[in-house]
C-alpha cells in the first residue's frame, strides 16, 4: 500500500471523525450527487505523482504505437488490420466511416498497480468513456475542513478531467462555430435509447461542462436533425460539435442505427458540425489491438525502446480466435489460474471469464467461446490492496482499485478509481459487480 493511505486510515481510526466522514460530508453538485453519491467509496484514492506521471507518459507513447499498427504491420491497409482484430466487415466499415486519418488522443486507460508499477488492463479510446465528471468529488472533498487540512499537510493535488476535456472541445469545435459565438454549442449524443438508460450520467457530464462554461445538449442520435445548410441541430439549437457517447456496437445492434447516424458523418465531412471523436477510435480501443503489440509474430516491427515500453506496461496478451494455434489453446488450458478472457469489443467487464474463478470444465467451455467469438487472453494482474474503513463498522478492510487514467491532446488529464473489496470478485466495474465503488484520485509527492 502507499504510505499515505496508511496515514489517512490511521488518522481516521484514531478519532478524526471529520476526515473519516469527509466523503459523506462533501458538498457535491446536485446532478452528480444524485447519480453517484450512493456509489462512492468512503475515502479517495492516493497515487504517487511521479509514478503516475511516468505511467501517463508511457500511455502517450503506447497510443502512438497503437495508431501506427496498420502502417507497421499491414502496409497501411485498414481492412487487413481490422480482419486481424477479428472485426466483421460491416463493423470495420462503420469504424472507418468519416475517419480523419488519425484518431484524436482522448480516452481512459484502466490499470492495476501490482505493487511494483502500473499494468495496463485495457485502453478505452474515444469520447464514449465514462468518468470525466469525477473531479467534482475532489473539489467537494477540499470543501470539508478536515480533509482540506489533511490535503494541505500532505501536498495533495488533482487534475480536473472536465476542464481538460473542455479545452479540447473548444479547440475541436472552433472551425464549425456558427453565428460568431465565442463558445460552441455541443450535443452529447447517445445511441437510440441511450438517454433513457444513461440519462443521469449524461446530465452529470452536462453539469460538469456547464461549470466550465460550455452549453451541452443531450439527445439520442435519432433526435439530431440536419438544417438545409448541413449543420446539425438538437432541440432546435445549432450544434457546433457532437460529443459522441455511442459506440459502433450500439449502432449495429439497432437496425436503423448506421443509417440514422449517417447524417452526423456527412456534417462532419462537410465541416458544418464536428464529430468528436470520430468512429475510428474504435479500431484502436479494440482489446485485440493490445495483443498485436506483444505478439511474437510482430516483434521485428518494433525497436528495442518500443518493446521495452510494451513489456513494462502490458501484461502478456494474445488473441484467441478461430485461427489460434493449438499450442496457444493448450497453454491457456494449462495456465487457467493465471489468465483472464475478455471480449475484444466488450466493456464493463461483461462476458469476461477469470480463469481463477472457473473450474477446469468451465474454463474449457470459456476457451471454446473465446475461440469462436474472438477474445483477448491476458495474464492476470494482482492489484495491490489498500485499506479502506467501512463506515458501518469502523473497521479497516482491504480494497483493490482499477485506476482510470485519462488522456487528452494535452497529455495526462486526471484519474479516477473503481474499487472493490479485495475478496469481492475478479471484475471491478459497476456494470458487472454491484459491490464496486467509485473514488476520486489525489496525487502526492
Amino acid at each position: 500500500m502507499t504510505q499515505l493511505s496508511r496515514i489517512y486510515v490511521d488518522e481516521c481510526l484514531n478519532g478524526n471523525e471529520g476526515l473519516r466522514d469527509a466523503v459523506a460530508r462533501a458538498a457535491l453538485p446536485p446532478v452528480f450527487g444524485g447519480a453517484w453519491r450512493g456509489h462512492l467509496l468512503a475515502r479517495p484514492w492516493f497515487v504517487e505523482a511521479e509514478e503516475m506521471a511516468a505511467f501517463a507518459r508511457d500511455l502517450e507513447d503506447l497510443f502512438e504505437l497503437l495508431v501506427s499498427l496498420p502502417e507497421r504491420l499491414f502496409d497501411g491497409d485498414p481492412a487487413r488490420y481490422a480482419a486481424e482484430l477479428g472485426l466483421a466487415p460491416r463493423h470495420a466499415a462503420l469504424l472507418r466511416r468519416s475517419a480523419d486519418g488519425r484518431p484524436a488522443r482522448l480516452g481512459r486507460a484502466d490499470a492495476y498497480h501490482d505493487g511494483r508499477g502500473y499494468r495496463l488492463l485495457e485502453f478505452n479510446l474515444g469520447s464514449e468513456v465514462g468518468g470525466m465528471d469525477m473531479a467534482v468529488c475532489n473539489a467537494g472533498l477540499l470543501g470539508v475542513d478536515a480533509f482540506a487540512s489533511f490535503a494541505a499537510g500532505h501536498g495533495l493535488e488533482y487534475v480536473d478531467t472536465a476542464a481538460r476535456l473542455a479545452e479540447d472541445l473548444r479547440e475541436r469545435a472552433r472551425p464549425a462555430l456558427s453565428g460568431g459565438g465565442a463558445e460552441p454549442v455541443i450535443g452529447l449524443v447517445e445511441g437510440n435509447g441511450g438517454v433513457a438508460a444513461y440519462g443521469p450520467l449524461m446530465r452529470s457530464v452536462r453539469e460538469a461542462m456547464a461549470a466550465q462554461g460550455l452549453d451541452l445538449r443531450i439527445g439520442d442520435v435519432s433526435d439530431v436533425r440536419t438544417r438545409p445548410d448541413g449543420k446539425l441541430t438538437l432541440d432546435g439549437a445549432p450544434l457546433d460539435l457532437v460529443l459522441r457517447n455511442f459506440g459502433a456496437s450500439q449502432l449495429l445492434d439497432d437496425p436503423a442505427g448506421p443509417e440514422v447516424a449517417e447524417h452526423l458523418f456527412r456534417a462532419h465531412e462537410a465541416g458544418r458540425t464536428v464529430l468528436f471523436t470520430s468512429m475510428e477510435s474504435g479500431l484502436y480501443a479494440h482489446k485485440n489491438a493490445l495483443a498485436l503489440l506483444s505478439d511474437p509474430r510482430w516483434t521485428d516491427a518494433f525497436d528495442d525502446k518500443e518493446r521495452a515500453l510494451v513489456d513494462r506496461v502490458l501484461p502478456w496478451s494474445r488473441t484467441l480466435g478461430a485461427a489460434a494455434p493449438a499450442a496457444l489453446l493448450e497453454e491457456c488450458r494449462e495456465r487457467r489460474e493465471r489468465l483472464i478472457l475478455k471480449p475484444g469489443a466488450g466493456h464493463g467487464g461483461l462476458d469476461t471469464f477469470a480463469g481463477w474463478e472457473c473450474t477446469d470444465a468451465e474454463w474449457r467451455e470459456a476457451l471454446a467461446t473465446a475461440a469462436e467469438r474472438g477474445y483477448l487472453v491476458q495474464e492476470r494482474v494482482t492489484a495491490r490492496p489498500e485499506p479502506v474503513i467501512d463506515p458501518a463498522t469502523g473497521v479497516a478492510e482491504d480494497w483493490i482499485a482499477a485506476l482510470g487514467v485519462f488522456l487528452t491532446s494535452r497529455g495526462y488529464a486526471g484519474a479516477h478509481a473503481r474499487a472493490n473489496r479485495a475478496d469481492g470478485g475478479a471484475i471491478v466495474g459497476l456494470s458487472s459487480n454491484p459491490g464496486t465503488r467509485m473514488a476520486c484520485v489525489f496525487s502526492h509527492r
